[in-house]
């Protein structure tokens, strides 16, 4: 149970970090690689399932997978796209940290009841894949809207 309560303290800190991150991104203009980049840092985290300790079956990779892409949704309806000055920018949307905080409450209420009959590793796998399956489909989302406004603004310049 410690090691539960420990992870969901640093779910709380993540949590605080990438929303303090979002407000900030949307005072730059975006690019692709600040999209695409953050997936790819965080599929180093498999490197996990190395150890047996975090290894979870096939039916637990299918749940945590769907869960994940189902709560990708909410981040896609909130991640929208504008242009300024010629440039793209991230829009702020209020709704999508009380989704964040939303999805953070939910997580660390599962990972309390799921705690109590699967095993602390295999749980902090099956919530890798939760946030992983949750982090790619959102931003290949991004990335798609992203890539329509700058052909958008191709065609305005020329």
């Amino acid at each position: 149970m410690d090691m539960v309560i420990i992870t969901s303290v640093g779910a709380v800190c993540m949590a605080v970090f990438v929303m303090f991150l979002r407000m900030k991104a949307s005072k730059k203009p975006a690019s692709a690689k600040k999209i695409i980049l953050p997936p790819i840092f965080m599929s180093t985290g498999a490197l996990m399932f190395i150890f047996p300790y975090f290894r979870v079956t096939p039916l637990e990779i299918l749940e945590a997978a769907t869960v994940g892409m189902l709560f990708s949704i909410l981040l896609i309806k909130t991640s929208k796209f504008e242009i300024r000055d010629n440039q793209i920018f991230l829009k702020r949307s209020r709704a999508f940290i009380f989704i964040l905080i939303g999805l953070l409450i939910l997580r660390i209420a599962g990972k309390l009841m799921l705690s109590s009959s699967i095993d602390v590793g295999q749980l902090s796998g099956m919530f890798w894949i939760l946030a992983f399956g949750m982090i790619v489909p959102w931003r290949l989302a991004m990335y798609y809207d992203f890539r329509k406004l700058q052909q958008q603004l191709i065609g305005l310049k020329l």
